[in-house]
């Protein structure tokens, strides 16, 4: 097998032309303090998570939501706990505070400051991916670009601003919810793969070149 080839920058319009990958583990609903319990005490037996969240979008001008949804999943299993519901559990908080398992996320700086807009918490042990893929040379920040970048797969976004208060959440909602969680878990095998075994090329985004008007 030749070298693994990365793009500093991928090209959104190639994503759309791959295939879409989903999580296909289990997937657990969370809507009770006593599940949250359960939840928590079978994610804190693991060695790694994926952590992501999301808010119900807002199309009124000021109008903020709170954090809905907190994803967490292992390499087979997702937990959707919905903090619209339940709030942040002693458990939950337990989980966010911990020191001992490497939690892994994208834009982890926002999920927190959401989190802690429900109820404040000192965060644990966290990895974030957009520092680590920064260190193998990628520039993207969005999960869906990594994604494709080093799996050459798409996740798909159609869910993104659905209704994440919703009574029950559809199945569509809950399989996007969990891939993004998964998914951070696979990125952040693969580059600590990559670093490893040194078998990846960079390629940079030709610089665009200037007509002569505009260098002056």
């Amino acid at each position: 097998m030749g070298m693994k080839v990365i793009q500093d920058k991928y090209d959104k319009k190639k994503i759309q032309t791959l295939p879409c990958i989903h999580f296909g583990g289990r997937i657990i609903v969370i809507f009770t303090e006593r599940d949250a319990d359960k939840a928590v005490d079978y994610l804190m037996r693991q060695t790694m998570l994926g952590i992501d969240t999301e808010t119900r979008p807002t199309f009124q001008k000021g109008k903020v939501h709170q954090v809905a949804l907190l994803q967490v999943a292992t390499h087979d299993t997702c937990f959707l706990f919905r903090l619209n519901e339940i709030g942040l559990t002693d458990s939950i908080i337990r989980l966010l505070e911990d020191t001992a398992i490497t939690k892994v996320g994208l834009s982890l700086q926002d999920d927190m400051r959401m989190l802690k807009q429900r109820r404040p918490f000192i965060p644990g042990t966290f990895v974030e991916l957009q520092k680590e893929v920064k260190d193998i040379g990628i520039e993207d920040n969005s999960l869906q670009k990594i994604y494709a970048n080093l799996f050459g797969k798409k996740i798909a976004k159609g869910q993104q601003l659905s209704n994440w208060e919703a009574d029950i959440l559809s199945e569509a909602q809950q399989r996007y919810a969990a891939t993004d969680a998964w998914a951070c878990i696979q990125i952040h095998k693969e580059v600590a793969r990559m670093k490893r075994e040194k078998d990846f090329v960079l390629e940079r985004t030709p610089e665009p070149v200037l007509a002569v008007n505009e260098r002056e």
